[in-house]
C-alpha cells in the first residue's frame, strides 16, 4: 500500500458515526489535495476488505455519488442509522454533518 492509500485508510476509518467527509476533503488531508478520485478508487477497492465506513463518504456538494439503487439505498440506510439527515437527491447537509478532525489528530 502506498502512503497516500495508507493515509486514506486511516482517515475513513477514523470518521464518527454520524458524520461524513468528502473524497476531496480526505484527500487533501492525505496528503495530495487533487486526488478525490483516487479516493474513490480506493474506497471501491478496500472497503470490504479493510471493513471501512464507506457509506461516511459523500461528493463536494453534500450528495451521496453512488448511482447504483442498491448501494444507494444501502448508503442512504446506514447513514440514516447513525442519525444523519439525507434530504432529496441524497443530499446531506455539510454545515451539520461535515466532520473535521482536530489538528495533528490523524
Amino acid at each position: 500500500m502506498t502512503p497516500f492509500t495508507e493515509n486514506v485508510v486511516t482517515i475513513i476509518r477514523s470518521i464518527p458515526e454520524g458524520k461524513v467527509m468528502t473524497y476531496g476533503q480526505i484527500a487533501r488531508l492525505a496528503g495530495s489535495p487533487r486526488a478525490a478520485r483516487q479516493v474513490v478508487r480506493i474506497l471501491h477497492s478496500m472497503s470490504k476488505k479493510h471493513r471501512l465506513p464507506w457509506h461516511r463518504v459523500v461528493n463536494v456538494k453534500g450528495q451521496i455519488a453512488l448511482q447504483e439503487d442498491e448501494a444507494y439505498n444501502e448508503q442512504v440506510l446506514s447513514l440514516e442509522a447513525e442519525g444523519v439527515q439525507v434530504g432529496l437527491g441524497g443530499v446531506i447537509d455539510l454545515e451539520k454533518y461535515q466532520w473535521e478532525p482536530p489538528s495533528g489528530h490523524l
